[in-house]
């Protein structure tokens, strides 16, 4: 395990990023990428009565909505112990299999990082 104070500077952002995403909206869960321009994008989970979906596929969602041709890295805060399969087919669709996923429990340490 480590902090955000060992992860690399770009993917310590990204925790950054997908913390107070879930601290503002209250969510279960923050995500945030980048793409490969070095843009950034973070959501939180969506539950709405009508709509459902995870942090990471909203990230997801705006990099396409975006033009991003691709990811380079990914981080989803989260309580859970591991970023769902779904989760993961959705990045892959966009950044392919070899793109590090971080995920980071309610302290902000990273837990695992799966490609």
């Amino acid at each position: 395990m480590s902090d955000e104070k060992t992860l690399a500077p770009e993917d310590a952002k990204l925790l950054t990023l997908a913390r107070a995403t879930r601290a503002r909206t209250r969510a279960a869960e923050g995500a945030a990428v980048r793409d490969l321009d070095g843009r950034t994008y973070a959501a939180a989970t969506v539950d709405l009565p009508s709509l459902r979906l995870s942090a990471l596929a909203g990230c997801v969602a705006m990099a396409v909505a975006s033009g991003a041709a691709g990811l380079e890295a990914a981080l989803v805060h989260t309580a859970a112990d591991t970023v769902s399969d779904a989760d993961l087919a959705v990045l892959r669709d966009l950044a392919g299999s070899d793109v590090p996923v971080h995920t980071a429990g309610a302290q902000g340490v990273t837990a695992t990082t799966t490609t």
